[in-house]
């Protein structure tokens, strides 16, 4: 009998040194992830980014959860109150571990009469900030996480006021519909801070605690319920002497009454989600780099955007786009067979179906049969319902047309309007940024031309309209040959047999590094066909090569980030533009005469009078082979854009239109709602000035000593680099890249 007793007292002692170990396991965090001290002792919950537009304007949020915290003395007394009523009546009197509470549930439990839960307010904050909702079916780790919130919660209790725990706490419970914390809940139900909530008001987010889905007081088939919790909220008010039982009745007579304003759920919906998702992913890189979370630390992101131009914008692509519906066709698909299966293979549906260890055959069968889905459609909605197989869901959707805008001011860099694509939600692909290239086709053309005067060249200078002979590259001869005509007009006409003459003059390398100096990193083939549009750039570089003219000579990287700011207005970066002087500023102005050209009467000109445009403008349409892309970028004293159009796949999008009839739509649409708008400030200067410099002369005379220094040197190098004649005819050396079909490689548009 003894030893028996002695044995109980060695297993009593062992079991209470092996508990206490096993705490402190779980508080050296050797059993999973434990919190350290100065977590709890400066406690935050993750908030979300804000993005901000130039005028001040949020227009959207990057988050996990939607948070945003608030203090204690921003939460209404009533919140308080109701909270510690029905979730934890002696918070007051304990130290996060209720032990009263715990022997009142045990009894409950051998009773089987439920006597309330045992989890103090603590308690249930230490399991939000382990995020454990999800509870292991193994009873040892359901164990060890009991534990570690009891841990957490008797170090919150150590560590913080019982104020600032209750603040903690209404910061980090959900409250449905992407509402985290008890200001978004307050904004998303009521449509006010939480400072002004009612005693209803607070009764019900409180009953909502119980379960957010079960008393959504927004769902009919849920209201009833929802009202009779949140009277039973008011009733535990009343039991512990937070309200009158007068009172109680009075509020428990009202009917509930939403404001209900719910936070965008989707990123696809909104202004500018393009615009939003570039950014998005800029900041990532920048978090990474400084330590931060973009979507935990509350980050306060400011941009240049303007919401008015945005919309404009938006609206001049939907305009335009609409009415270019579709150009997939079968006959399309027939002869491009090996792309619809990459696509197939590509898709998410295959993915998964090889991990199910399907067949080929039995994947082809599925992807044949019709299914229910939706599509997107250009109607009021933006998508419909219908009956397709995967495979012609593919051909369906490859069929749109897409288009990429972008606007910015040329002097700052900053950009104004931003527009990735026709609908964010089913194409999620941005066509304005930097990592999406297409041939640019003849809106490369202004770019050699102003290599050419900034070296001497005359726009009045006469350019041979004939084919060219490359050293090592052979013949060269887009157009028909014939005849010969000014720089100016063969620029405001797009000539291609003067611009490969042009590009005979400068050189091929000096051109393709002049590009690269311009800004654009897109890789570039050192071919005849380089001055034509043959290679694949973004439109953002695009258009920042095109800030030269408007900005006389200044070269200016766009812009759309300007500051970033922590969750309490302290800046973290500051950012400026990028901004060097790449052509002198009488180049500038004679390409901008040049260009106007190309408005006035040349393949623009249909521009001004179409869309009433007011004041002077310089741009240049482009056009790639078989009209598969179509541009147009453009600019006025105070303001540049560009567009383009096209299809996904070039194969579909042949045939589409030339620039001036499918992107230069978009920039007309636009500038005539930005010109429209005296508040925007964008139709204040009409004309280009003329460089002080050039008082007397005009663009054909007007030839500085640095041009001339600059024709001489790359005269001489011409000279000893290139044949002196322009008109002998050659094979087409075999390892020209582009010498197939030449004659109509690159129409003119």
């Amino acid at each position: 009998m003894k030893k028996s007793i002695k044995y109980l007292w060695w297993a009593f002692v062992a079991s209470i040194v092996c508990f206490n170990l096993l705490l402190l396991m779980i508080n050296a965090g050797w059993l999973g992830y434990m919190p350290k001290m100065k977590e709890l002792e400066n406690p935050k919950s993750s908030a979300a980014s804000e993005i901000y537009a130039g005028d001040g304007s949020m227009i959207g949020k990057l988050y996990l959860e939607n948070r945003e915290p608030v203090m204690y003395s921003e939460i209404a007394k009533s919140t308080i109150d109701a909270l510690i009523a029905t979730e934890d009546e002696r918070f007051y009197q304990h130290s996060g571990i209720d032990a009263e509470a715990i022997a009142r549930a045990l009894v409950g439990i051998m009773t089987f009469h439920k006597k309330g839960g045992a989890s103090t307010i603590t308690q249930q904050l230490a399991k939000h900030l382990l995020d454990q909702e999800q509870r292991s079916s193994n009873i040892f780790l359901v164990i060890i996480e009991k534990l570690k919130e009891q841990i957490i919660a008797v170090k919150l209790e150590k560590n913080l006021t019982k104020p600032e725990i209750l603040a903690l706490y209404l910061n980090t419970v959900p409250w449905g519909y992407n509402a985290y914390g008890i200001k978004c809940a307050s904004k998303t139900y009521f449509n006010k801070l939480p400072k002004d909530l009612s005693v209803p008001e607070s009764a019900l987010l409180i009953g909502m605690l119980k379960g957010s889905s079960m008393y959504n007081p927004v769902k009919e088939k849920s209201r009833a319920r929802t009202l009779d919790r949140r009277n039973t909220v008011l009733n535990q008010m009343v039991i512990n002497n937070k309200l009158s039982a007068s009172e109680a009745s009075e509020y428990k007579s009202e009917p509930i009454k939403l404001d209900f304003k719910p936070t965008t759920e989707s990123q696809h919906d909104g202004l500018a989600p393009y615009f939003r998702q570039v950014v998005e992913q800029d900041v990532k890189v920048w978090c990474k780099q400084k330590g931060y979370n973009i979507y935990k630390d509350g980050l306060r992101i400011y941009t240049t955007v303007d919401p008015t131009m945005q919309k404009y914008a938006e609206e001049a692509v939907d305009e335009q786009m609409r009415g270019k519906t579709r150009f997939a066709n079968a006959r399309n698909w027939n002869n491009h067979k090996k792309s619809l299966q990459r696509l197939m293979k590509d898709c998410k549906r295959y993915r998964l179906l090889k991990d199910e260890k399907k067949s080929e055959a039995e994947i082809t069968e599925i992807f044949n049969t019709k299914v229910p889905m939706k599509v997107f459609a250009w109607n009021a909605n933006r998508e419909k319902d219908t009956v397709l197989s995967p495979l012609d869901s593919i051909k369906y959707m490859r069929g749109f047309v897409h288009t990429g805008f972008m606007a910015m001011d040329p002097a700052t860099g900053e950009v104004k309007a931003w527009v990735g694509g026709i609908n964010h939600k089913y194409f999620q692909y941005d066509h304005v940024n930097q990592n999406t290239k297409r041939q640019v086709g003849s809106t490369i053309k202004p770019l050699l031309y102003c290599l050419a005067v900034d070296n001497g060249y005359s726009p009045c200078q006469s350019v041979p309209l004939t084919g060219v002979t490359f050293p090592g590259k052979g013949y060269y001869c887009p157009d028909k040959p014939g005849g010969s005509m000014e720089m100016k007009k063969a620029l405001a006409f797009s000539k291609n047999n003067a611009t490969v003459n042009i590009l005979k003059y400068v050189g091929i390398e000096h051109f393709v590094e002049f590009l690269k100096k311009l800004g654009i990193t897109a890789p570039l083939n050192a071919y005849p066909s380089v001055c034509l549009g043959a290679d694949d750039i973004s439109l953002v570089e695009m258009v920042r090569a095109y800030t030269m003219f408007p900005n006389y000579g200044i070269n200016t990287k766009p812009i759309y980030i300007t500051r970033i700011e922590d969750r309490n207005g302290n800046l973290l970066e500051n950012f400026v533009p990028e901004r060097k002087e790449v052509i002198n500023e009488i180049t500038a102005f004679k390409m901008i005469r040049m260009m106007m050209g190309t408005v006035l009467f040349g393949t623009g000109k249909r521009l001004k009078p179409a869309y009433g445009i007011s004041g002077e403008v310089g741009g240049k349409t482009g056009t790639t082979n078989s009209e598969a892309d179509a541009w147009f970028i453009g600019y006025t004293p105070q303001l540049l854009a560009g567009a383009w159009v096209g299809c996904e796949d070039r194969f579909i999008g042949e045939g589409l239109g030339e620039g001036a009839r499918a992107a230069m739509p978009i920039w007309g649409l636009f500038m005539k709602k930005v010109q429209g708008n005296s508040k925007l400030g964008y139709n204040s200067i009409d004309k280009f000035d003329k460089p002080s410099i050039m008082e007397g002369m005009d663009e054909c005379d007007a030839v500085d000593e640095i041009s001339l220094q600059r024709a001489a040197a790359q005269m001489s190098v011409s000279r000893s680099d290139n044949t002196d004649s322009f008109d002998v005819e050659e094979e087409i050396s075999e390892s020209n890249p582009f010498n197939e079909n030449t004659e109509n490689d690159y129409r003119k548009p």
